[in-house]
């Protein structure tokens, strides 16, 4: 027993450094872009600050535990727990491998479905809990984009307003703003990213009898937090190019807004204990922003072929952990 808790924490751990370097794109694409800060500070910094933000709360982390399905009463948990981080860990791989900011969040969810569903079947599954996830994974980046949009217009109203069409001042005065937005973007993104691993840690306790409850004991968030901190010192660089290059070109105003943006929404969702996309929530803040200043730049093919992405991930994952339980568990 001992031996298969063990096996899960480190899978857990496992995921939550790959999401750190899959996920430092989130947070440090903007202002690496923008040359606010240099690719080693932002790096260091990001790291630094998802660490600070990821021991901070554990709604986020209790949701994950406890909405998709009930850890205290589900069959097999210690399996599904495994095929689940396992499916995650294998779909984070092949996104970061060919540079697709995909989400962590999504798979992870997906992922822990398609396990109850093999492990324990579809009535063990809280369909409602689960929709209700899915729906803030969906509709976030929705509403990222359009507030980014709104807070960019309204930054643009504002400078017009001062008169100052210096765009050396703009920029150079932006550029500050960045450092204190990166900040605040890498904080609300430990708070709420790596949640989602103390919460399937959390799911492995309840379901093989370790606790009775689904607060986060005090190592998890520690170990969960440093797994972070180290895969975000790391660099996702396949990501941040996307991101930072492929989408629009990046400027302070917008990226500032889009870091601002990004971060209030992020935060709403982390008080209220949903886990979402911080990925999604992000780029959507970006293309949000920037269409403000030219639509028309906008790169829509690369946002094609994120929204594919971000519609695919669920189900993929469903199956492919569906699969990897059936294969390993099952025969």
């Amino acid at each position: 027993m001992l031996t298969t808790i063990i096996i899960i924490v480190a899978l857990a751990l496992l995921f939550d450094f790959i999401n750190g370097f899959h996920d430092t794109a989130n947070a440090i694409a903007t202002s690496i872009s923008t040359r606010a800060l240099s690719p080693r500070v932002a790096v260091i910094g990001a790291a630094t600050l998802n660490f600070v933000g990821a021991i901070f709360s554990s709604e986020v982390a209790k949701t994950v535990g406890g909405s998709v399905a009930n850890p205290a009463t589900i069959e097999n948990g210690m399996h599904i727990v495994m095929a689940a981080l396992i499916s995650a860990i294998i779909w984070n791989l092949l996104t970061w491998y060919y540079g697709i900011p995909s989400s962590s969040s999504h798979t992870l969810i997906g992922s822990l479905a398609g396990a109850v569903i093999a492990g324990a079947g579809m009535g063990a599954l809280n369909w409602a809990g689960f929709k209700s996830i899915v729906l803030i994974l969906v509709l976030s980046p929705i509403v990222a984009f359009a507030t980014g949009f709104i807070i960019m217009w309204i930054i643009r109203q504002l400078i017009v307003v001062s008169g100052n069409s210096s765009r050396t001042k703009l920029n150079r005065t932006f550029r500050s703003f960045q450092v204190i937005s990166a900040a605040l973007l890498s904080f609300s993104h430990g708070g709420n990213d790596a949640q989602k691993a103390m919460g399937i840690i959390v799911f492995g306790l309840v379901s093989m009898g370790y606790q009775d409850t689904l607060d986060v004991p005090l190592w998890v968030k520690l170990s969960a937090a440093t797994a972070m901190g180290l895969g975000t010192s790391i660099g996702g660089w396949r990501i941040i190019k996307t991101m930072s290059k492929k989408l629009l070109k990046i400027e302070p105003v917008n990226g500032f807004a889009s870091d601002l943006n990004s971060s209030i929404v992020i935060q709403i969702s982390t008080h209220l204990g949903m886990p979402l996309s911080t990925t999604h929530v992000i780029s959507s803040s970006i293309i949000g922003t920037g269409s403000v200043l030219r639509f028309h730049d906008v790169k829509w093919a690369t946002v094609t072929r994120m929204v594919m992405t971000w519609v695919i991930t669920i189900p993929i994952s469903m199956l492919l952990a569906y699969l990897i339980y059936k294969i390993i568990f099952s025969l």
